[in-house]
């Protein structure tokens, strides 16, 4: 077994011991020892000892009941540690002979493979400036960590890093030491779940601040990077404004099943933004002004500024006040509609161009180093983040559109939208858009409904346009989905182009694809009002919890084929955005193998996709990770678009096909055809439980019923919960020992070894299989299923293992992550502090249930310590 890097593992022992010497202070020796009884016996029992299992349960079932809450804590508080180490431990500094991590050295790896395949050094600066990189940030119903415990995280990353010195003194090293003891028992005495449900506002903000914390000062280095490397490569520069990374957001304009989402909320959004935008700016403006003190200048700049000592300072001062009066009236704007004043800055050209005017005048006077400094970094933040710091991407169902517009044609005497086919829909539509009075009369009085829905369209009409991003169709499935909204933005005095996505979803939906998109690009008038690329979204969560991952994987391929050649038949460009989760079950995994496993020619300088609440914290949080994490995105779809992946051969293509087939109908026999199966997973699962956790704005649930009407995030969530992680796996037991029966063994290996979509979604199976447990599921089912369930419960533990064995039989390994055994030793190091939390958790749900009315007090806290630990302990949880 892999041995932990010793580094790192100094530093989970320190930050381990100053949690023990925080728990001792507060609750005393004895509890303390009682945690370390329970730890090393779950240690034993993981390495099968029978007497350490008995010295576990016994320790955990003589534990009175105001005992449960603080160890709950205490191993949930050091699974956190834990990732702040190994965080942190990716970022250390590293000595000159240590290889520098994988992320670091990626781009400039890449650019050399390049220009051996040659592709000369014009072609790669272009395309490097070129690239389209945009991640949108989104808000996570799983997201369990408080923001306050995440800046207390995060400052004891910082203070790892000051002790990552070999010359410190003793009394160096001492208040290191003391600073991480204080903020560890700033953690422990803070409470681990906020007491109430947070807010789209509040949603909106947690992300601003992970730009704020974070991004702010990753992206100009990684753009300096970038400029490096490239300059290394070809002896050419990143142009000066580029902006091959952006960022959107769906916090505070995702209203899909999300009623707290309202166009009142989406205005403060926009707002609240701005307002960041000017902030940060004036920092940075301020800092400039301080350093900017030369005498020297360009014609050009003195011409600006007049006669003066300090022209540099000049000219940002007059940048100041704009930004002053920009921050201003964003606040006054936030409660009252106030036009806004002369002086507040409204295109982003009257941001760059002062501080482009001193970085040229800098060059002139032979004073670029000063340039190429914390001017040049501002400069890169102004092209990319903008006066509006995120682009809003607004989302809503298809259904609330139609449901409009039925009630409007309703009210004009035109008959009911709702039941028109698709041909009197789009005759309909189409004769609206090309008619220049307006569909409603002023005095027309919707309903709520359908008045929220209209608001949202006045919100996006009097918007800036780079201030949004997309507006998103949820449950698109025609071309008239696109242009319903496209009519009611018209009828709210839009009028500019707007991306209008459809986002196909379920199985249907995908292989519907791109029929749709080719029956709406040959629509008169509609390339008129398209202005850019055809966005298109591909939905992985609900097309796996409708289909399971193998055929929802091979469904998204096979869309996103089909949408490259009917947009290449269109003579149109496309633009792709993923809409990927944390899980595997949910499109996740890491970036740089996912972005290349994607088909030839969709990733063709373009790229959009989400990026969720947790994961954003684990790929954004801190500085240097977040630099590591936008590497990668650079040069992966720079790869994927100059060296694209090879074609699948037809017999790959055949045996997918097979596959998928196997695996929905597996899947399938499960979810939807076992009558027992959604007890069973009400029962073995805390899903009861987790609409009660106060974790994101929008509710588990988008109507009443059973599992079809779950979120994606929660159904998998409260498998994660259990370790049987069954929406990751489901479906590909079936499928692979099929394909073994029909003798298909060499094929497989063969596209597993030449076929990178292949080989990433085996990759992704076996990490999700890794951290499965059979054992612990077991254990969910001896405390809360009825007897009569239990067989189910027999089945899915014994379809695991026949997942496992058929994955190491497609490897040919005898344990799995064989080949990753860091990655194996990591998930086995924390089983010795997740063991507890489950038994802890399965306690408390079967105390919550016998009682008929959940826990409350200390007892409902430990359940949702329990929930957050394990979250916390299995990261990709949603």
């Amino acid at each position: 077994m892999a041995e932990i890097d010793a580094r790192l593992r100094e530093d989970v022992h320190l930050l381990g011991e100053l949690l023990g010497d925080t728990i001792r202070a507060q609750l005393g020796e004895a509890f303390l020892d009682k945690i370390e009884r329970i730890r090393k016996g779950a240690k034993a029992a993981r390495q099968g000892s029978a007497q350490g299992e008995r010295q576990l349960n016994e320790t955990l079932d003589g534990l009175s009941d105001d005992e449960l809450l603080p160890v709950a804590r205490a191993f949930n508080q050091f699974l956190n540690l834990a990732n702040i180490a190994e965080q942190y431990h990716r970022i250390r500094r590293r000595g000159p002979d240590e290889p520098q991590p994988f992320e670091d050295r990626v781009l400039d790896n890449l650019l050399q493979r390049l220009l051996a395949a040659g592709h000369g050094p014009e072609q790669l600066a272009r395309q490097l400036g070129r690239l389209e990189i945009e991640l949108v940030l989104t808000a996570h119903p799983t997201e369990v960590a408080r923001r306050t415990l995440i800046q207390k995280y995060d400052a004891m990353a910082a203070q790892l890093a000051a002790q990552d010195h070999a010359d410190l003194s003793a009394a160096e090293r001492d208040a290191v030491r003391l600073r991480l003891l204080r903020l560890i028992a700033e953690a422990w005495h803070t409470e681990e779940i906020r007491r109430i449900r947070p807010t789209p506002l509040d949603e909106a903000k947690w992300g601003f601040a992970v730009i704020e914390h974070s991004l702010w000062q990753a992206l100009p280095n990684v753009l300096r990077h970038v400029d490096q490397a490239l300059h290394a490569a070809t002896g050419l520069r990143l142009p000066l404004t580029a902006a091959p990374l952006r960022f959107a957001s769906w916090m505070g304009g995702d209203r899909d099943g999300n009623p707290n989402v309202t166009a009142a909320i989406s205005r403060q959004v926009l707002l609240l933004a701005r307002w960041m935008a000017a902030d940060l700016y004036l920092r940075d403006v301020d800092h400039l002004a301080a350093e900017l003190s030369m005498q020297q200048a360009s014609d050009e700049l003195r011409v600006r500024v007049g006669v003066h000592p300090e022209p540099y300072r000049a000219l940002l001062k007059q940048l100041r006040d704009r930004l002053r009066a920009t921050r201003t009236w964003a606040e006054s704007a936030l409660d009252a509609d106030v036009p806004p004043c002369a002086e507040v800055l409204h295109d982003n050209t009257q941001l760059l161009e002062p501080l482009e005017l001193c970085y040229h005048s800098l060059h002139a006077c032979g004073m670029g180093v000063i340039a190429d400094g914390a001017l040049l970094d501002c400069l890169r933040r102004a092209a990319t983040f903008g006066l509006f710091l995120v682009r809003l991407d607004i989302r809503q169902d298809s259904a609330r559109h139609a449901a409009a517009l039925d009630e409007i044609t309703d009210y004009l005497g035109l008959g009911n939208y709702a039941q028109w086919s698709e041909e009197q829909r789009l005759t309909f539509l189409q004769r609206e858009l090309d008619n220049r009075r307006p569909l409603l009369p002023p005095h027309y009085r919707p309903s709520a409904d359908t008045a929220e829905v209209l608001a949202t369209c006045k919100v996006v009409a009097n918007a800036p346009a780079a201030s949004l991003g997309s507006y998103v169709i949820s449950m698109a499935g025609a071309p008239s989905d696109v242009l319903a909204v496209q009519l009611l933005l018209k009828e709210a005095g839009l009028q500019r182009p707007i991306h209008v996505v459809p986002l196909f979803e379920t199985l249907a939906d995908l292989d519907n694809a791109a029929p749709a998109i080719d029956r709406l690009l040959g629509l008169p008038g509609y390339r008129a009002r398209l202005h850019g690329p055809q966005e298109v979204m591909i939905g992985y969560s609900d097309s796996a919890k409708d289909a399971g991952t193998v055929a929802a994987a091979w469904a998204q391929y096979r869309a996103q084929e089909q949408l490259v050649e009917v947009c290449r038949a269109h003579q149109v460009e496309l633009l792709l955005f993923h809409g990927r989760g944390g899980t595997v079950g949910r499109g996740g995994g890491p970036a740089h193998a996912a972005i290349l496993s994607q088909p030839p020619g969709s990733v063709a300088g373009r790229f959009r996709t989400t990026e969720q609440g947790e994961m954003i914290r684990f790929k954004f949080g801190l500085p240097g990770i977040a630099e590591q994490n936008l590497n990668t995105y650079l040069a992966a779809v720079l790869e994927a678009t100059l060296m694209p992946p090879p074609e699948p051969e037809p017999a790959w293509r055949a045996a997918m096909d097979r596959l998928a087939a196997d695996g929905v109908a597996a899947y399938r026999a499960v979810v939807r055809e076992h009558p027992q199966f959604v007890d069973y997973f009400r029962q073995a699962t805390p899903e009861q439980e987790l609409g009660r956790l106060p974790l994101g704005s929008r509710p588990a649930k988008r109507r009443a019923g059973g599992v079809e009407s779950l979120r994606a995030i929660p159904w998998i969530f409260a498998w994660t919960q259990t370790r049987l992680m069954l929406p990751a796996w489901l479906g590909w037991e079936a499928a692979l020992a099929n394909a073994t029966q029909r003798g298909e063994t060499r094929l497989l290996a063969r596209m597993r070894e030449h076929w990178p979509f292949f080989a990433t979604r085996i990759d992704m199976l076996e990490m999700v299989l890794a951290k499965a447990d059979a054992n612990i599921a077991a254990l969910y089912d001896e405390r809360l299923v009825p007897e009569e369930l239990e067989p189910l419960g027999v089945q899915l533990r014994d379809l695991l293992s026949q997942a496992c064995a058929s994955v190491l039989a497609l490897t040919g390994q005898s344990e799995l992550l064989a080949a990753s055994p860091e990655t194996r030793e990591a998930i086995s190091v924390r089983n010795t502090y997740l063991d507890p939390l489950h038994l802890l958790q399965t306690e408390l749900l079967a105390r919550s249930r016998r009682s008929e009315q959940h826990v409350e007090g200390p007892l409902e806290q430990a359940l949702l310590v329990s929930v957050a630990g394990i979250a916390a302990g299995l990261r990709n949880t949603g």
